[in-house]
């Protein structure tokens, strides 16, 4: 394979070619491998194309240990692309509570609504029109596609660029290459049975050609890894160097009145668009928790508050910045509160909490105020 260059007979993968007789090769034994040891998972068993989209959707970003029970349980409330499309928004949130990224929920949601508009609920079979869908980029239109009706189309998910990156020893982040190993995919995946090398490729990444430790003595593509041949295969795919990311130091209140407790919708756009939470904001230079939530409290909802004693702190982690959520027990003393920097408002009872979908980490306020 290092000579392949060389070679006429070849495919060419952005610069890197790989011979006619390697790529059948490959091809072959991917799938053998895969017939003896490819997962079984719940959206496999269809080739419906609603239900392979939902898992598709959830599987951006999320493992997929924590999306089967978030699966299963929305295609229970969800069977088919009208249910879904006709679902109010918050009902929707809240079957996505959880998973975190909740855009992907919010333009699956209007992505639905879109195919029974406009393609009469029939999800549609070029790859064009599927790729004008919100929050469908081309591996998740790739994975679809192929796996609903087996079309040849390539897809280059976290699993899928490490294999690649891996087999040819590239020595540059994944980021930095991705036409190269776009091409590669697309050179790869076999004409006649898009379907089983897509999820044969994903599940050789995911089970085989691990992160850390990968297990290459099992791996059907041993003998033409390039990173395995030089003994680099754990030092690869190279990983990009990143600054720290942001602390943020939030100020959070859970507002008391009449035994019920005041919560509100954030703004449909941005970060947890359309989520609800406990009022706050980011603590100002040279300013206290207690100071910070009544101004907060203030400029967000137009109302003097009392701030009480600490509940809970909860740390918790986004792509692009981390968070501690100081939470405090707050008073209303006067003052209705206003939809300023919010959707709505709501005064609500702790029971009644678990009724609406909140972010991961005020979660973890509601189960303190349980306790």
């Amino acid at each position: 394979m290092p000579n392949s260059r060389s070679l006429n007979n070849s495919s060419s993968a952005g610069g890197f070619s790989l011979p006619n007789f390697v790529v059948s090769e490959l091809r072959s034994s991917l799938l053998a491998w895969y017939a003896e040891s490819g997962r079984s998972l719940p959206w496999r068993k269809t080739r419906d194309p609603y239900t392979i989209w939902v898992s598709e959707i959830m599987l951006q970003q999320t493992q997929v240990k924590t999306v089967i029970p978030y699966f299963e349980r929305w295609m229970k409330l969800f069977p088919s692309i009208e249910s879904f499309a006709n679902a109010d928004l918050q009902t929707v949130l809240k079957a996505w509570e959880g998973l975190g990224y909740y855009a992907r929920a919010r333009n699956f949601h209007r992505a639905a609504q879109q195919v029974l508009e406009k393609h009469q609920g029939q999800f549609p079979t070029d790859l064009e029109t599927v790729l004008k869908l919100p929050g469908i980029g081309r591996t998740t239109a790739g994975g679809i596609l192929s796996a609903a009706f087996n079309q040849p189309l390539a897809i280059l998910d976290g699993n899928v660029k490490r294999v690649l990156a891996r087999l040819i020893a590239l020595e540059v982040p994944p980021s930095r290459s991705m036409s190269q190993l776009w091409e590669m995919s697309e050179t790869l995946i076999d004409p006649d049975n898009g379907r089983d090398f897509n999820q044969a490729l994903m599940d050789l990444g995911a089970t085989v050609c691990t992160p850390k430790n990968p297990a290459c003595l099992i791996c059907p593509w041993r003998s033409h890894c390039e990173a395995y041949n030089r003994g680099v295969q754990s030092e690869l795919p190279m990983s990009e160097t990143r600054a720290p990311i942001p602390h943020k130091v939030i100020g959070v209140a859970v507002i008391w009145k009449d035994q019920k407790i005041l919560i509100d919708r954030r703004k449909a756009e941005g970060l947890l668009g359309g989520l609800w939470e406990f009022p706050g904001g980011k603590v100002e230079p040279g300013e206290t928790i207690e100071q910070c939530i009544k101004r907060e409290i203030q400029e967000e909802l137009g109302i003097e508050i009392e701030v009480g004693e600490h509940l809970i702190t909860v740390d918790h982690t986004y792509t692009h910045f981390r968070v501690s959520l100081n939470v405090h027990h707050c008073r209303h003393i006067s003052g209705e509160p206003q939809a300023i920097e919010c959707d709505e408002i709501r005064w609500v009872t702790i029971d009644e909490l678990p009724e609406f979908p909140f972010p991961k980490a005020n979660l973890k306020i509601i189960e303190a105020l349980k306790q």
